[in-house]
């Protein structure tokens, strides 16, 4: 799959609205220096430094679905007491709409609370995990409640997400009814399942996101290879009647069963610092992207990407459409580098004017490179965050110079450029002047130097018209491609006598 199409899919996504349902969660965070073993027991002594709180569980994919752009509309219930008002204070703060939250007397807000011990001061190890939850099913009134606020919201969602971490809100009949709502609604169901043995509730759903080990406990066997994951996946599919199952697969990715087939969906291995809410932004992703109007297939490539950026972070964090941009943008050019030609570097440059970037652009032969194109580019990059550099082919600098350059190919030329900290790409161009590829750019500066101030600058007219600036850089005296040939035309004409004894 094409980056263009990934980009094109995850800057376009627009603002789809989302429900979810589900297990609410507060996750607490209580960081301490670890400084001595306690004389009461052998247990650590923390000395408290801070606290925080996050969303888990169905909160934590609120928070995913709001930051990727989307609307979303929770519902679940919360105890009425402090940590429900910190977890609504979360989702609101994030902007999430919690009028589907039920506040109940009869339970407490699921709180789970990690202690988190700071080694020298600042690494982190997590020494223990307090739950306090509440597993049993609702009321019969509650769940009157939840079903006739979740029918009200239902209309206005383009998808559903179901995300079950068994404490006993989806008793299968009323797993059935949200299902079954949604379906003759017409709106997709998407649903995390936890980890058991029995998943006949999710029966009719769009699609279900186990990960290995609630997958090998559903099946009934390991799935260890992508071999394991195509049967599982196929026997979950047809067990449930299941549009889709995607098996997540920590470093391997991802297995997605439909009615066309399997697929195995790869991805790049990641330094992995805490899997907790991997989980989430998988379905909040796919949810989004889903809905967004984009296909089964690139949905799970963004999901996956979006996954694999989570887990390089600690705790439960969420991930911007920014940051799965610049993944793409990275990988593309982990493949391609800087040197692009122009039509996709048109695309490219799109995004970081989305981004508010100032776009400089430079054109030279950049024929035997030496300090003064050095401090030249150094200079450009002063002026804004992307550096473009047009380089002349060598059809266009024979044009120029004579039949005698350029000493070094475009491509040589072109990989020595790319391999500068101060350049960002590099797009080669044949005509003799660069007004045609400086249109195409559109940059919001344009550098020449000062040598050009009497010459007139190619492209002025241009830039200044759609609001830009000409910028002049200043010269490095006695420093010039054609004074480096010089020199070394002289020295090959007088070698120094070598002496043999």
């Amino acid at each position: 799959m094409s980056y263009t199409h990934l980009l094109k899919t995850v800057t376009q996504l627009g603002s789809p609205h989302v429900l979810v349902v589900g297990d609410f969660m507060l996750d607490s965070y209580v960081y301490g220096d670890a400084l001595r073993i306690s004389p009461e027991a052998p247990v650590q002594v923390l000395k408290v430094v801070r606290r925080e709180y996050c969303g888990g569980g169905a909160a934590s994919v609120a928070a995913d679905v709001v930051t990727l752009g989307a609307r979303c509309t929770c519902i679940g219930v919360v105890g009425n007491d402090s940590s429900g008002q910190r977890l609504l204070a979360i989702l609101e703060k994030c902007k999430a709409d919690t009028s589907g939250l039920l506040r109940l007397d009869t339970r407490p807000t699921i709180n789970k609370e990690r202690v988190i011990g700071l080694a020298q001061h600042r690494h982190r190890q997590q020494l223990l995990r307090i739950d306090e939850e509440c597993s049993e099913p609702l009321s019969e009134q509650g769940y009157e409640r939840l079903l006739a606020t979740y029918h009200a919201h239902l209309a206005d969602c383009d998808v559903v997400c179901l995300q079950d971490y068994n404490k006993g809100l989806f008793r299968p009949d009323i797993c059935q009814t949200l299902i079954r709502s949604a379906m003759q609604a017409h709106k997709p169901v998407l649903v995390d399942p936890p980890l058991g043995q029995d998943y006949r509730k999710f029966t009719g759903a769009t699609l279900i996101t186990p990960n290995r080990k609630e997958t090998s406990e559903a099946v009934g066997f390991a799935v260890e290879t992508i071999e394991d994951a195509e049967r599982a996946s196929a026997l979950l599919r047809e067990r449930l009647s299941l549009t889709a199952v995607v098996v997540t697969l920590d470093k391997e990715g991802a297995y997605l069963q439909t009615a066309e087939g399997g697929r195995h969906i790869p991805t790049i291995p990641r330094m992995v610092y805490d899997v907790t809410g991997a989980g989430d932004m998988m379905l909040a992703t796919l949810a989004v992207a889903l809905a967004g109007g984009a296909d089964l297939d690139t949905a799970l490539q963004l999901a996956n990407i979006a996954s694999g950026i989570e887990v390089e972070k600690f705790g439960v964090a969420t991930v911007s459409v920014d940051e799965i941009v610049n993944e793409i943008l990275s990988r593309h050019r982990g493949k391609t580098g800087k040197i692009q030609d122009i039509d996709t570097l048109r695309i490219e440059l799109d995004y970081h004017r989305k981004q508010n970037e100032t776009i400089v652009f430079t054109n030279g032969c950049f024929d035997v490179l030496h300090r003064g194109h050095i401090e030249y580019l150094k200079f450009c990059k002063q002026l804004g965050q992307v550096v473009v550099v047009g380089l002349n082919s060598d059809a266009s600098v024979r044009q120029l110079k004579g039949p005698s350059r350029p000493v070094n190919n475009q491509h040589d030329r072109a990989a020595l450029l790319a391999e500068l900290e101060c350049v960002d790409y590099v797009v080669i161009f044949d005509e003799p002047d660069p007004l045609h590829l400086i249109t195409a750019v559109c940059p919001d500066i344009l550098v020449k130097g000062q040598d050009w101030a009497d010459k007139g600058v190619v492209g002025r007219e241009f830039v200044e018209s759609h609001g830009g600036r000409v910028v002049l850089a200043p010269l490095v005296e006695g420093k010039s491609s054609t004074l480096t040939i010089e020199k070394l035309n002289q020295i090959n004409e007088h070698p120094k006598e070598t002496y043999t004894p």
